[in-house]
């Protein structure tokens, strides 16, 4: 057996339904087998000191399982002794319990011919993106029956931001279930409060292959950014759900409903897309003006998209749709995330650097363009930006709220995400982490060729990918 690192440890304790959350009693020490099947971990009560020890261990269909605790021990050499037992040898895997469905293994393509992004899977560059694909896959709750083969195929980005989106969920902290077909997932935080949330992507009017295709052209002006083609396509994504009216379904009830919005309508249009969702949600965007020989953030409002008068801007600028909560929103619903996370943690892959190119968010009142970054994500400046000291799920989640919502979205219900809200009068924005990241590429090289650079991504004419 091998104590967990702490990075490995957060991933897998994401199958857990609380994920991260362990209350009064949270990790001290964790270990696996040596096989990777049972996995113990030993909490300790924040107020006696008292420790104890979860084992988990892995199904037949390589699921976890999750015991109940086993208590009362004075210190870890107590747990290890009592655990070392159950981590020794080969490890049998536990049943699959009556009723339940067997989940079928994600690399297994049944005679299906994979799609290229799938496909991508199989490089060595991207061993650690497939290893970590798999542990979010299992760690849903209750995928579709059509999960691994959507996955495998047509619907590769869709599925990822499925799981990226249970993982940022479950990283907070929150009890997440899949109790009904729809909406996607139900949330609950230690106090009580639950909201639900329909998962959704902004797609292509024409399909694409995303594997180096050539970025989309960015809209080349202020208007066109905010309230162009990227807002279209976020009116008429949000605008198909609406009209399904989850919010009346019984089980939301009083519950605020949430649609959480990835964005794969252009090749790499997530660098920029972000505007156009801000545009449509509040009919307003942003641009620089000189004031009094200052150079300023000024409001650009418009009330219809640009050459569609028929789509009105501002969803959240009046209560017509108060039954929408919030929108959650995120830019890195992509591959490199996948791979990103795990090589922050651990490493990258012996002969291959990562590095991260894009803007930071800037703080500063009245600021439009964000601070640039090149960074190797192995580097201690990198695993540095983050608390977790390594990249978190919800680096890049952003909460969009309504102010006319008839159901708030309280912040402590997604507490570690971006929040942007109404405050007399003004858009406000709160993050626990000190830096955020407006958008971002992430260029895989050789180690024996020179770093990449800031100049680099700009001659770069590719996606995400």
């Amino acid at each position: 057996m091998r104590e967990l690192a702490t990075w490995e440890f957060d991933i897998y304790v994401l199958s857990r339904r609380r994920g991260h959350a362990f209350g009064d009693t949270p990790p001290a020490a964790a270990w696996i087998s040596d096989d990777g099947i049972a996995l113990a971990i030993a909490t300790r009560h924040i107020q006696t000191g008292t420790l104890s020890y979860i084992m988990m261990r892995r199904r037949t269909d390589s699921v976890w399982t999750e015991d109940d605790p086993v208590g009362g021990f004075a210190s870890l050499i107590e747990v290890l002794s009592a655990v070392g037992p159950k981590l020794s040898g080969a490890q049998e895997r536990a049943a699959i319990p009556s009723g339940v469905r067997i989940r079928p293994p994600l690399h297994d393509l049944q005679g299906r011919q994979p799609s290229d992004a799938f496909d991508l899977l199989r490089r060595t560059t991207h061993q650690p993106a497939a290893w970590a694909l798999n542990q979010l896959y299992l760690a849903l709750d209750r995928p579709d029956d059509n999960w691994v083969s959507d996955c495998q195929t047509k619907n590769f980005h869709t599925r990822i931001w499925e799981v990226q989106l249970n993982a940022s969920l479950r990283e907070q902290g929150l009890l997440v279930t899949q109790p009904f077909e729809s909406p996607d997932f139900r949330i609950q935080n230690r106090g009580g409060g639950v909201g639900w949330i329909e998962a959704v992507t902004a797609n292509p009017p024409i399909p694409y292959n995303h594997v180096n295709a050539g970025a989309a052209e960015i809209p080349p002006t202020r208007e066109e950014l905010f309230f162009g083609p990227a807002a279209l396509r976020f009116a008429k994504t949000i605008g198909n759900k609406l009209v399904r009216k989850y919010d009346q379904l019984p089980q939301i009830g009083s519950d605020p409903f949430i649609l959480a919005v990835a964005d794969f309508q252009a090749p790499a249009s997530m660098i920029w897309s972000r505007e156009g969702l801000i545009g449509y949600l509040y009919g307003q965007g942003a641009k620089e003006e000189m004031v009094d020989g200052v150079m300023e953030a000024t409001a650009l409002p418009s009330a219809h998209l640009i050459g569609h008068p028929d789509f009105p801007t501002g969803l959240f600028a009046d209560d017509k749709h108060s039954e929408l909560s919030a929108v959650i929103f995120s830019n890195a619903a992509t591959l490199p995330k996948l791979y990103r996370v795990p090589i922050s943690g651990h490493g990258a892959p012996e002969g291959v650097r990562y590095t991260r190119i894009g803007m930071f968010f800037d703080r500063t009142p009245g600021a439009l363009r964000g601070l640039p970054f090149c960074l190797d994500i192995t580097s201690d400046e990198y695993r540095n930006l983050w608390p977790h000291g390594y990249e978190p799920w919800t680096a890049e989640l952003e909460v969009f709220h309504n102010p006319y919502a008839r159901h708030p979205t309280p912040h402590e219900l997604l507490p570690e995400a971006t929040h942007w809200f109404e405050q007399e009068g003004e858009m406000v924005c709160t993050s626990v982490y000190e830096h955020s990241i407006l958008w971002s590429t992430t260029m895989i090289t050789d180690m024996d060729k020179p770093a990449p650079s800031l100049a680099d991504f700009e001659r770069a004419q590719q996606s995400e990918e």
